[in-house]
């Protein structure tokens, strides 16, 4: 009875250590083996815009420097003011083949309701570049620094958004300036210059590659960049700081991923990412070609970026009374 006894519970004994040793073995494979199947990189907009472009060119740059083994997909999800897309990556908990990209919608749809998540719902994985803004007048405007526009009774610039960065970082002028600033909703950058160039608007706020080619043809004059620092490519443009206005204002670009991703997979894609920023390839393809500003963030430091864009932006629209 005794030896059956024994013989029971080294039986159990062994076949408990071989659970063990199989669940360690499998953990192990799979941590060795990730990724093991593409990646799907959600675009909450249309082909074509800032998002898709800089998906898309994240995408091609990663697989001619051979970062990954596998292929990131890249899938557009507009709707909702982007909350169809980021809704699919938050809903997706856990998913550590999911990934998004970061916009100015990633922050103001949450903070206007409506929408099941917020920037706390996803996991930070690194910024990438940050998208500086110029002021612009018409070549024929009268207007020649910021501080010109003090003398002003009133003025008028163009946004395609109540929510945009141009109209947000007009209101943060108008606040500066003690000016009254009326912000026009256009449906697009092109109509906004159109508006500029005839007239009817006395300044408008552009990303660097949105109106690169028009300062170079002198169709327009940049007055102001909104970085602390000078941009090297628009050295001879002074910041809002160095004319005395207390403004420092970029887009931040990154990515995140869903809540409950593992750590090992955070620490995989800043790694991937971190080499892709600093490659000359994404210099060429991305930073250079649509004049941004190199800023790789680990995820850490990206998380609390991100804390403070949406307190910033929630701070400006409650200013604008676009939220209570």
């Amino acid at each position: 009875m005794l030896k059956k006894n024994r013989y029971q519970y080294v039986t159990k004994s062994v076949l408990l250590y071989l659970v063990v040793l199989s669940s360690l073995v499998s953990v192990s494979s799979k941590a060795q083996t990730y990724p093991s199947q593409n990646f799907n990189m959600i675009v909450p907009f249309g082909p074509g815009g800032g998002s898709d472009v800089m998906a898309r060119t994240m995408s091609n740059v990663i697989a001619e420097l051979n970062l990954l083994p596998v292929k990131i997909l890249v899938e557009n999800q507009p709707g909702s003011q982007s909350a169809k897309g980021y809704g699919m990556v938050a809903a997706r908990k856990g998913d550590d083949y999911t990934l998004a990209t970061v916009s100015v919608s990633f922050f103001t749809t949450p903070l206007r309701g409506g929408t099941s998540y917020n920037y706390k719902s996803f996991t930070p994985i690194a910024g990438i570049a940050t998208s500086p803004y110029i002021m612009v007048v018409s070549s024929k405007s009268k207007y020649k620094t910021v501080s010109d526009f003090k003398n002003a009774t009133s003025l008028t610039t163009g946004a395609t958004g109540a929510a945009s960065d141009a109209a947000i970082l007009s209101n943060i002028i108008k606040k500066s300036l003690n000016t009254n600033i009326r912000v026009i909703p256009f449906d697009g950058e092109g109509e906004i210059m159109t508006e500029l160039l005839g007239g009817r608007i006395e300044f408008a706020l552009f990303n660097p590659g949105e109106v690169l080619g028009m300062i170079q043809a002198g169709t327009v004059r940049p007055i102001a960049v909104s970085t602390a620092k000078r941009l090297p490519k628009f050295s001879n443009v002074p910041t809002f700081k160095e004319q005395g206005f207390d403004i420092d204002y970029v887009q931040v670009r990154g990515v995140i991923m869903p809540q409950g991703v593992s750590q090992s997979s955070v620490a995989y894609w800043e790694g991937v990412l971190k080499k892709m920023a600093e490659s000359d390839n994404w210099r060429k393809q991305y930073i250079d070609r649509f004049n941004e500003e190199p800023a790789f963030i680990p995820a850490k430091e990206f998380a609390g970026v991100l804390e403070a864009t949406n307190t910033r932006y929630e701070s400006v629209m409650k200013e604008l009374g676009m939220i209570k």
